[in-house]
């Protein structure tokens, strides 16, 4: 006897889940950051691209690697060009206003309700680059 399931469903649904899942990413696009860890550690540099569902960042000048690409237009040249490459956001910490040294990041209501960070070594108000 054949018994109908709902075996379908159920497979895209776990696929559904975990492509729809997002990893916490405590710096956004346009934060000055400092590497920590790494073969860049204690270079500075700006947050170019942040990547939410594996937890990745692209900064400008670091983890520089060589692409070899191909012209895709007649005017436009092939050859090898160096790119920042993704790597952990954890290997990173968010640049403090004021002091301008690493710090964690804090998040705090303000007095009209919007939600702000805070540099925890400091207590300062770290902007967010929009």
């Amino acid at each position: 006897m054949y018994y109908k399931t709902d075996r379908g469903q159920r497979l895209g649904a776990a696929r559904h889940a975990l492509k729809a899942s997002r990893e916490a990413v405590h710096v956004t696009k346009g934060d000055t950051v400092r590497v920590m860890r790494g073969d860049d550690k204690g270079k500075e540099g700006k947050v170019l691209q942040v990547y939410p569902k594996t937890g990745r960042i692209k900064v400008e000048g670091i983890n520089i690697v060589k692409k070899h690409r191909k012209a895709r237009t007649a005017e436009e040249t092939s050859g090898i060009v160096e790119m920042p490459a993704p790597f952990h956001a954890s290997n990173v910490m968010l640049l403090d206003s004021k002091t301008g040294k690493p710090t964690r990041g804090r998040a705090r209501l303000d007095k009209d309700g919007t939600k702000e960070r805070i540099g925890v070594k400091s207590g300062e108000v770290i902007p967010r680059a929009r």
